[in-house]
């Protein structure tokens, strides 16, 4: 036992110090974390996966008139009308296209050039977390908002009509196109590369607006549906002219079963967030036949990240599948295809739990960097960037508490998102608990993998 742990450690230093001397390679996925493995990360993760098969076991002894009420959302102020989201797109829009012409023409050191940094610290680290916690912040900033009103400022009509069955498919497809470019493509970080992408994905967006009108940014835009479905776990929402608080996800669970296009692409967003770490794990490199100490870049795992980036969505979407067709069989119900819907938005929380806990400790090193651009814009000089506090046992401890238990609240909320979805399915609090079983067993294993994604040594 102590032999293997001396392997670990041994293993995870060597991955912390390569993210350490290899900071552009750390733009886009923190290896910091390996760190982790100094600690006693087994007891850690024991704690984590019993905090989750406890909530389980409470769930199913919680008084049935409680188990209703559990997501019940309290006015707290009155509302008043948005106003001002098209000034601030269009401010964001002209930002977006400066730190284009940055990345075309500007250094081309990612650390530096401020695309980058917008893009996938801003955006994808910061902005996206921020959803989750304070709400629709991307209503505000998302560039794609002006776009879909730019056909109608000139007078111009939509080309087609947007067929109700296509659904949120379209969407789907642009998620994984994002998700390609961030963990397969060999350098997502170098700024001439990445304008050319931006600049396709916008004109990309800005052709579906003006062939389906702003109705293409709700239903066939990955990005934008992303951000707002991950929006509706915050807390605190406004809703029908008044600010309303309650638990976290309280909105989701208020809405109708989602359509079949939607729970899946729910489903895709922990299944590609959990690729995302897994694909930088030494165990993964052993698993494609790489030796992780021997790694020499993405252009040699460029086929075998492609198809565990496809095999993952709908991996998970069978075992979540044969998990509720468990549930239906053990109370002898049917309903699948209503079932499979309904209980999918509880996957949301799982997701947004492993973004925190996998990008924290890249948000800490790209925050520096984000201020670090901001103060150039002003006219400050730079302060140095330090990664310091992955070298102290404190620090990380607190670094990997905190990751590990964004992971266990977000397996928490979920199970009780899907209880609360599995009584309105079932009318009954006593068969929405037996139905729920085998989805409980799935979070919890999941909860486990979850963890040792984040203790594992990366290479990657």
């Amino acid at each position: 036992m102590k032999q293997g742990r001396g392997r670990a450690v041994a293993a995870g230093m060597v991955a912390g110090g390569m993210a350490v001397n290899l900071p552009e390679a750390a733009l886009a996925h923190a290896s910091e974390g390996a760190f982790v493995l100094l600690l006693p990360t087994d007891a850690y993760i024991a704690g984590g996966v019993a905090s989750v098969a406890l909530t389980v076991l409470l769930i199913a002894l919680v008084p049935e008139a409680r188990a209703h009420g559990m997501f019940g959302a309290r006015r707290i102020a009155s509302a008043g009308r948005w106003r001002g989201q098209m000034v601030t797109s269009a401010l964001s829009a002209v930002l977006l296209l400066w730190a284009v012409s940055q990345g075309l023409a500007g250094t081309q050191d990612p650390v530096r050039n401020p695309l980058p940094l917008l893009v996938w610290s801003g955006m994808w680290l910061f902005l996206l977390s921020g959803q989750g916690v304070l709400g629709d912040l991307w209503g505000w900033l998302s560039p794609f908002r002006m776009t879909a009103a730019l056909p109608g400022l000139f007078g111009l009509r939509p080309l087609l009509r947007y067929r109700p069955r296509w659904g949120y498919w379209p969407a789907l497809l642009g998620y994984l196109a994002f998700a390609g470019v961030l963990m397969v493509h060999i350098a997502p970080t170098d700024p001439d590369r990445l304008a050319v992408m931006v600049l396709g994905y916008w004109g990309w967006t800005l052709a579906g607006c003006l062939l389906f009108g702003p109705r293409w940014l709700l239903r066939g835009e990955g990005l934008t549906l992303l951000m707002r479905l991950f929006a509706r776990l915050a807390p605190l929402r406004r809703q029908g002219g008044a600010w309303r608080l309650g638990l976290p996800g309280w909105e989701l669970e208020r809405r109708a079963a989602p359509a079949l296009s939607l729970a899946v692409f729910m489903l895709l967003t922990l299944a590609l967030g959990s690729f995302d770490g897994l694909n930088e794990t030494f165990a993964w490199l052993g698993w494609i036949g790489m030796n992780p100490l021997e790694f020499t870049g993405r252009s040699a795992v460029v086929g075998q990240n492609l198809a565990g980036l496809l095999l993952a969505g709908p991996l998970l979407v069978a075992v979540y599948g044969l998990s509720i067709k468990a549930g239906l069989v053990l109370i002898d119900a049917g309903g699948f295809r209503q079932s499979f819907r309904a209980l999918a938005p509880a996957i949301l929380p799982i997701a947004f739990g492993y973004h925190i806990a996998h990008y924290l400790p890249a948000a800490l090193v790209e925050g520096q960097s984000l201020w670090n651009l901001l103060r150039t814009l002003l006219g400050l000089p730079e302060i140095p960037v330090t990664t310091g506090f992955f070298n102290r046992q404190a620090s990380v401890r607190v670094i990997w508490l905190s990751q590990a238990g964004a992971v266990v609240l977000g397996h928490v909320l979920a199970i009780l998102m899907s209880h609360a979805a599995a009584i309105r399915l079932h009318a009954s609090h006593r068969r929405a608990a037996l139905s729920q079983a085998p989805l409980a067993l799935f979070m919890v294993l999941y909860t486990l993998f979850g963890l040792w994604l984040l203790a594992s040594p990366r290479g990657a």
